[in-house]
Order: C-alpha cells, then sequence, then structure tokens
C-alpha cells in the first residue's frame, strides 16, 4: 500500500504543478488586457467642451426650457383657431322634465303624452345624446394676438438663457480642465521638492557623520524632508479631486479615465481693450438680450391687460343626436348657431388691479434691465483687469524663478562651505518651490482669466481662442 500511495502523492504533485505552470503562463496576458481596459482615452480641452454641451444636466434643462417655450407659442396660437368637440352621453330617469325634453329631442312626442298622469309620473326612458360643437371668437380686442407676441418674446428669452447657458457650461469646463493641469503641474513641484529636500537631508547627514554639523540641522532637515512628502500626499488627492470635477462639468460620472493631451504652458491670447470689450458685452450678451425679451413680453402683457376692457365676439354652433337606445336610428337630431357679443359693466375693480399689476411689472422689468446692464460693465472691468494683473504676474513670477534657484544655488554650495546654517539653506529651498508654483498660478490664472473675459464680453464658445490655442 505504501508504494502506491507514493504513486498516487507523485501523480498528483505533477498535475499540481503542471495547473500552476498554466496559471502562470496566463497571468502575464491578463494584466495586459486589464491594462488594455483601463487605459484613459486622450482628451483635449475642445473636446472636453464638445462633451458637456452634449452630456451636462444643466445643458439639458436649458434645452427642456426652449422646447417648454416653443410649446407655448403654439398653445397661444390655437387659441386664433376654433375649437370643435364630441361627447357622447347616456342618461335614464323619470324626472317629469327630463321625461318630457327628451321625448321631444327623440322626436317621439305624441298627443298621449299630454295625459296629465304622463306628464306628472311618467315611465322611466332613456336617452343617447351624441353632441358635435365648436366655437370661435372673431374679436376679443386683440387680447389673444398680444398673447401670440408674448410667447415668442418669450420663447426668444429662453433661447437666449440656453446661449448663456451654454457660455457657462464651456467656462465651467475650461476652468476644470485647467484645475487639472494646475494640478499636475503642482504634483511636479513636489515631486522636484521632495527630490532636492532628499539632497540636503543627504548632506546634513554626510555633514553630521563627519563631525562637521550639529544634529539639531539634520533633524531640522528630515522634518522638511517629511513636510515635503506630506504636501506630494495633497498635491496628488488634489489632482483626484479636479478630474472628478472636470468630469463632472462634461456631465460623465467621475471615475471617467481621460488622460489630458495638453500641459499648463505659456501661451499668447489675443486682448482687446476695455472699451472694445465693453462694447461686445453689451452687444453680445445672451442674458442682456434674454432681459430685452422680458421686457417685450411684460409690454404684450400690459397690452392684454387693457384688452380685457373691450368686447368680445365669438360665433358658436352644435348639433345634437337623441336616440332610445345607443345605436343610431329611432331619435331625431338638431343643430343651433348664433354669434355672441359680451362686454364686461363692472367686475369690482379687478380688471383694473390686473393692469396696474402688469404696469408695476413691466417697470420692474425695466429697473432690472438698467441693473443687469451696470452689472454687465462692472464684471467686464474686473475680468479685464484680473486678466492684465495675471499677465504682468507671469514675467515677475518667471523672473523670481531664475532669481530663487540661483539662490538655492549659492546657499548649497556656502552651506557646504560651512558659511552658512540650514536654516538659510532651507529658507532658499522653500523660495524656489515657491517661486515655481507661483509661476504655474500665474499662468493658470491667466487663461481662466481670459475665458472669463470671453465669458463677460459673451463671446465664449467652443470655437473660441481660449478654448482652442
Amino acid at each position: 500500500m505504501k508504494p502506491a500511495q507514493g504513486r498516487e502523492s507523485a501523480r498528483l504533485r505533477a498535475f499540481f504543478q503542471v495547473v500552476l505552470s498554466l496559471a502562470i503562463a496566463s497571468l502575464p496576458s491578463v494584466r495586459v488586457s486589464a491594462q488594455q481596459e483601463a487605459q484613459p482615452s486622450p482628451l483635449t480641452l475642445q473636446q472636453a467642451v464638445n462633451v458637456a454641451l452634449e452630456k451636462n444636466p444643466l445643458h439639458k434643462a436649458a434645452i427642456a426650457d426652449t422646447k417648454a417655450s416653443s410649446a407655448g407659442v403654439r398653445e397661444a396660437r390655437s387659441l386664433l383657431m376654433p375649437h370643435l368637440s364630441f361627447s357622447e352621453t347616456a342618461t335614464r330617469g323619470n324626472d317629469p322634465v327630463y321625461v318630457f325634453g327628451s321625448k321631444l329631442r327623440q322626436q317621439r312626442f305624441t298627443a298621449a303624452e299630454f295625459a296629465p298622469n304622463q306628464l306628472n309620473r311618467p315611465l322611466p326612458i332613456g336617452n343617447f345624446t351624441t353632441r358635435v360643437g365648436g366655437s370661435w371668437t372673431l374679436f376679443d380686442s386683440f387680447a389673444t394676438w398680444h398673447g401670440v407676441s408674448r410667447a415668442k418674446h418669450m420663447d426668444e428669452a429662453a433661447k437666449r438663457q440656453l446661449d448663456r447657458a451654454d457660455q457657462e457650461t464651456v467656462f465651467r469646463v475650461v476652468t476644470s480642465y485647467y484645475d487639472v493641469l494646475l494640478a499636475g503641474r503642482q504634483l511636479e513641484v513636489a515631486d522636484q521638492s521632495v527630490k532636492t529636500a532628499q539632497s540636503l537631508m543627504d548632506r546634513s547627514q554626510a555633514k553630521f557623520d563627519s563631525g562637521l554639523t550639529v544634529e539639531s540641522d539634520l533633524l531640522t532637515a528630515k522634518v522638511r524632508m517629511a513636510a515635503r512628502q506630506q504636501e506630494v500626499i495633497r498635491a496628488r488627492n488634489i489632482l483626484e479631486t479636479v478630474r472628478a470635477e472636470l468630469n463632472t462639468a462634461m456631465g460623465m460620472p467621475v471615475e471617467s479615465p481621460f488622460q489630458l493631451t495638453e500641459k499648463l504652458a505659456e501661451h499668447t491670447l489675443p486682448i482687446p481693450t476695455l472699451q472694445d470689450v465693453e462694447k461686445q458685452a453689451l452687444t453680445n450678451r445672451p442674458d442682456l438680450k434674454r432681459i430685452a425679451s422680458e421686457e417685450a413680453a411684460q409690454r404684450q402683457s400690459v397690452a392684454m391687460a387693457k384688452s380685457s376692457f373691450g368686447p368680445r365676439v365669438s360665433a358658436f354652433a352644435g348639433w345634437e343626436m337623441d336616440n332610445p337606445t345607443f345605436a343610431a336610428g329611432g331619435g331625431g337630431n338638431n343643430w343651433m348657431g348664433g354669434v355672441e357679443l359680451q362686454f364686461d359693466i363692472f367686475q369690482g375693480g379687478a380688471k383694473r388691479a390686473a393692469l396696474s399689476r402688469q404696469r408695476a411689472l413691466e417697470e420692474r422689468v425695466v429697473a432690472m434691465k438698467q441693473g443687469a446692464s451696470d452689472a454687465v460693465r462692472l464684471e467686464v472691468r474686473r475680468a479685464y483687469y484680473a486678466v492684465d494683473a495675471s499677465r504682468q504676474q507671469i514675467e515677475v513670477a518667471r523672473a523670481a524663478i531664475a532669481q530663487a534657484e540661483e539662490s538655492l544655488r549659492i546657499n548649497q554650495n556656502r552651506y557646504g562651505s560651512g558659511l552658512t546654517t540650514i536654516t538659510d539653506l532651507l529658507g532658499s529651498e522653500d523660495a524656489a518651490r515657491r517661486s515655481q508654483l507661483d509661476y504655474w498660478e500665474a499662468i493658470y490664472h491667466f487663461r481662466t482669466s481670459c475665458a472669463n473675459l470671453e465669458l463677460a464680453s459673451g463671446t465664449l464658445n467652443p470655437q473660441s481662442p481660449v478654448v482652442t490655442p
């Protein structure tokens, strides 16, 4: 039995070795396929903007508003057309008036129906009534026409709001895109700072081992090294956060993998004069056009309130068929038509109050239009001076980088020669790191402030220079 058991154990070990070798051989292909599935898609800024204008929920909501306003125009126009209706009614009862009228309408009335007993206590009767009717407002002091004009202006206002919503969506995507680019540069600076801090710590360790410095210098370098490592951790988390914000701005799931194809760098963008930007804003801003359309719509509301004081003329007609059973036949039919003139003499002052209310709303819209124009002028100036400031800050930051790097090099040499302290060396290292961050932040603010200037002027779109540099 023991030799047999040994042979069985050997066969099992050989089987498991074959299975294990096959599994190990398949692992590389699995890893490769998984890497291919997780490979992020390249994404340019213009592609991000186009995706947002297709999938962003705010864009979809603005489109829904335009559809609703277009339906409002069709609804207002429907009041100019005649209205037709159809009804089918089945009734049964022994009410004397009902029985008398039903037989009369069914054209089954006879002389025997005048008998007192038949009039006072008739037998139950059924009646199936088929009605086709129509009405048409011929004249209502132009209230309906004013309503159509008002609906058209509100439809135009909704379209202008869609244009502004798209511009704001583009701005959010541009800002989020550059947030990711800035976070990437900040992570690069943090990684470089770790390497520099490691070099300083190694130098301090060597000097401490040689007895050329005190332990406090080494400990200070180690503390600085720990601080730089923490900055790397924060920079990585910020990068992941702004990536999720970019996906949200595009209307994509927050975990969508994208690889930005651009790097944060200096670009020259055309900057118009303040007067030109302000003129463009007052001419092109969709929100100002929206308020102008709302003002025109409110004037039509005032006209509608005035029209309610005038006369109304309408025509009506109807055809009716009454049968004792549901099937046609055995009954009668009749028709009637006419024209009605209606004029309200007194309604307790309700119409005058409604007119006063609409006039007050018109005054409110006029005031809002003026306030919006003033706000646009102020917004343009803020955006323009922000662009000018960030452009000058780039020049200052660029010069500061060279100065800080030269200062760091000098202090490293002096520290190596024992001519300066670790505090001075770390201070120059921090200044070099800060100058790099200031430079990238200045470029970031310049690009985003240019986008904000185009947003303020009402010219931001997927083909803007800030989107397609």
